[in-house]
């Protein structure tokens, strides 16, 4: 009994500890823009054409974008003063643990030859690796005056990407959301 609740909460712990790492977010603006000329917004088609993710994911990253954007108070325009790209990056990371939980085969927690808790005889021990992939993703969101052809600010978000079509809906909403609280930026 005690070896499984040992299972469990390393089971636990990793699967915690892949699932809800948070959103990392940087941003960077062009210090001499005047952010608050800026009232109106288009997606930039052709920086959107080259961004490398599948067409799904892109539509669920421009609406996200095309909604926090609405929500602070930007119309979107036919002739807008901003424009919006994307760029996006994903690896598949590959992380190896090896839980040593007690001293071995032949320690109080490990199962193998030898007296212990564990009994005596042959067996399999906690040393054994557990291997955990997740996708990584990378995404950046450039926000171009439109009258000058400028970059004035640039987000970047990193975090996993669950493979589950609802979850990753939900994780793009978390993206955007938390890169564009940084927009517009407070000037001293």
């Amino acid at each position: 009994m005690k070896r499984i609740l040992k299972v469990l909460t390393v089971l636990l712990v990793v699967g915690f500890l892949t699932s809800c790492s948070s959103v990392r977010v940087a941003s960077d603006y062009e210090k001499n823009a005047n952010f608050s000329d800026f009232k109106t917004f288009a997606f930039f088609k052709p920086g959107i054409d080259k961004a490398e993710i599948n067409d799904i994911d892109k539509r669920r990253i421009l609406r996200a974008i095309e909604s926090e954007l609405l929500s602070k108070g930007f119309t979107k325009s036919e002739n807008p003063d901003l424009l919006v790209s994307i760029f996006s990056k994903s690896n598949q990371r590959v992380d190896v643990y090896n839980n040593y939980w007690g001293a071995g085969a032949w320690g109080w927690g490990g199962y193998g030859p030898g007296w212990g808790w564990g009994g005596f005889g042959p067996g399999w021990g906690w040393n054994q690796p557990m291997v955990s992939t997740r996708i990584e993703g990378q995404l950046f969101i450039d926000l171009i005056d439109a009258k000058k052809k400028e970059l004035v600010w640039q987000g970047e978000g990193r975090g996993n990407l669950p493979r589950n079509t609802e979850r990753k809906e939900e994780r793009i909403k978390d993206f955007v959301s938390e890169m564009l609280g940084q927009f517009p930026p407070e000037l001293k």
